[in-house]
Parts: structure tokens; C-alpha cells; sequence
């Protein structure tokens, strides 16, 4: 049956006594604990009263355990340890907290990822933690900075910035040879392949009923349930995809993906994405990336929005 808490004998007893079980020295002890000999064998001997055992066996070069001793030893120096252990952590993580930026999968793999060295060069020595979800999260509970969040403006949290709209088009792999695609009836000769999404303007069936087109294609669909998976399929050269040119413009840009020409028309989508903040006073750290964020979101803005179009 264990001691009661309240008749525990102070911990701080504790500390000398497995640093000297630790040295299996009382000088080497005290030298660790920045204390004196005389204050170390105090604290061994309160110990010995409060347990009622002896605990160490003085010798003419050093101590030796007794039984009882080594069996709270072997617990003690365990415990003691854990406790450095843990106390080592928090020490760190309040030196220096890494920013944790929280988004969704598609989000974090096409958007955040590709522009992540851009940070790493402006703040070498920042530590910044990408938690990629398609789950809503409680920030400060989860212990999240900023989120990235794809919604409309009506139903934005309150105090979210938003970084871009969105416009969506048909893109492709340039093995795929779209350059022949001059109308949608010649779509119709290419798989398509479709984001498996309650949200009408990303799937082909609502994009091509508002050209009056009824025949997806004579070639099949292929479906998927993450929006990355769509464009690496379509990296792949299996399919035209709806592209949301804001979130793959590192893609066209490289050459990976390139626009349908056949098909050249932009399709605004309804809803934007924002960055929230977790706090209403952000740590320095936390405003660096935000502030690359926003840079960097301004950039993607541009380069999606059709000719003439402002942000808004």
C-alpha cells in the first residue's frame, strides 16, 4: 500500500540522495549539486529518519548501498531522471516554440509545401511545424499559431485576413497532348479526373452542365477523395483535371501542368482561402511567417486571377 502523499518525505531529499548514489561519492555529490559535504550528508541522514533505514554505508573512499538503499535507488534515479528529462523539454520549447501552421492536405501539399525553402532562406534558424488535416481544429487547444482555412466570406472567423480567391480550369500533363483540345466536344476523347467533392465547382459534372455539355467523356472518370491525389494523377498524364490555378501555379509554371487552350475560360470559385491566427497577440515568430504568408500569398493572387481582375 503506498505512503500518503502528505507523508512523503520531502523531495528535495531526494536530489542529494541519487547524486550520491549516482557518484557513490559525497564530495563528487555536492560538486553536482553546487552544495556543500556537510549540507549533502544532511540530507542523507534526514532521509535515513524519515525512512527509518539506513540507506548508505560509509566507507574510507566512498559509500556502499545497503539493501534498502539500492532498491530506492534503482526507483529514485528512474524517476529523477524522467523528471530531468521532461524538465529539459519545456525549458526548450519556451526558449524556442516552433510555429505550427495547420491546413488541409491539398492545401498543405500544393500550396504551403513547394513554397516552404522561400521561408527557410528569409529565417534560417526559424522552427515551424506544418500540421497538414482536412479536420477543423480548436487552435489554442491543439496548440496551433495560424490556419490556413478555404471558405466563404460570409462564414470567415472573425479577424481572418484573406490571402487570394480562387479561379478554376481545366489542366493537364503536356504528354497528354490537350494542344488538340480546340472545343469541349474533343474534351470528351480525354479521361477525366474528378475531385470526389460535395462542392459543385470543382466537379466536372457542374462545370460541364453550365456549358450545356451533357457526355463527361468516352474515355471514363477516374474519382478521387483528396484534391492532391487528383493533380498528382494528372502530373502523371492520366486525365484532365480541374485545376485550382492558385494552389498548382508552381505546377504550370514549371511546365508540370499546363492549361487546356481549347478551353480557356476561368471559372471563379465562390469561396477563398483566409489565415486565422490562433492569438490577437502573436509571438514574433508567428508574425515572420505570417507576414511570408500573406507575401507569398499576394504573388499567387496575381498570378490566378484572370487579366483586368482586382483583389479584393
Amino acid at each position: 500500500m503506498s505512503v500518503a502523499l502528505a507523508r512523503l518525505f520531502p523531495l528535495d531529499l531526494l536530489k542529494g540522495f541519487v547524486a550520491v548514489g549516482r557518484r557513490m561519492s559525497v564530495t563528487q555529490a555536492a560538486d553536482d549539486l553546487c552544495l556543500t559535504q556537510s549540507a549533502v550528508s544532511r540530507q542523507i541522514r534526514a532521509l535515513e529518519d524519515q525512512l527509518g533505514v539506513q540507506l548508505f554505508v560509509r566507507q574510507h573512499r566512498g559509500v556502499a548501498f545497503t539493501p534498502e538503499g539500492e532498491r530506492l535507488f534503482r526507483t529514485a534515479d528512474a524517476a529523477m531522471q524522467q523528471l530531468q528529462d521532461v524538465a529539459a523539454e519545456i525549458r526548450r520549447g519556451e526558449a524556442h516554440q516552433p510555429v505550427t501552421i495547420t491546413a488541409s492536405i491539398g492545401v498543405s501539399g500544393l500550396w504551403l509545401l513547394p513554397r516552404l525553402n522561400t521561408l527557410q532562406r528569409r529565417y534560417p534558424h526559424l522552427d515551424v511545424r506544418l500540421s497538414a488535416s482536412n479536420q477543423i481544429s480548436d487552435l489554442r487547444a491543439d496548440g496551433i499559431d495560424l490556419a490556413i482555412r478555404y471558405c466563404r466570406a460570409a462564414v470567415a472567423p472573425e479577424g481572418a485576413l484573406r490571402l487570394f480567391g480562387e479561379t478554376i480550369a481545366p489542366v493537364a500533363h503536356p504528354s497528354l497532348g490537350v494542344e488538340a483540345v480546340s472545343d469541349i466536344d474533343a474534351l470528351a476523347r480525354y479521361p477525366l479526373l474528378d475531385f470526389d467533392d460535395p462542392r459543385p465547382w470543382l466537379q466536372w459534372r457542374s462545370w460541364l452542365n453550365q456549358r450545356g455539355y451533357r457526355q463527361a467523356s468516352k474515355r471514363g472518370i477516374l474519382r478521387f477523395n483528396l484534391y492532391d491525389q487528383t493533380i498528382h494523377a494528372a502530373l502523371a498524364g492520366q486525365g484532365v483535371a480541374l485545376g485550382r490555378l492558385q494552389l498548382i501555379q508552381p505546377l504550370i509554371e514549371g511546365g508540370q501542368l499546363v492549361r487546356v487552350p481549347g478551353l480557356a475560360d476561368r471559372v471563379p470559385s465562390p469561396n477563398a482561402y483566409w489565415l486565422i491566427h490562433a492569438s490577437d497577440h502573436p509571438r514574433e515568430d508567428v508574425r515572420r511567417v505570417a507576414d511570408w504568408i500573406r507575401n507569398e500569398a499576394s504573388i499567387a493572387q496575381s498570378a490566378g486571377s484572370p487579366p483586368g481582375a482586382l483583389m479584393k
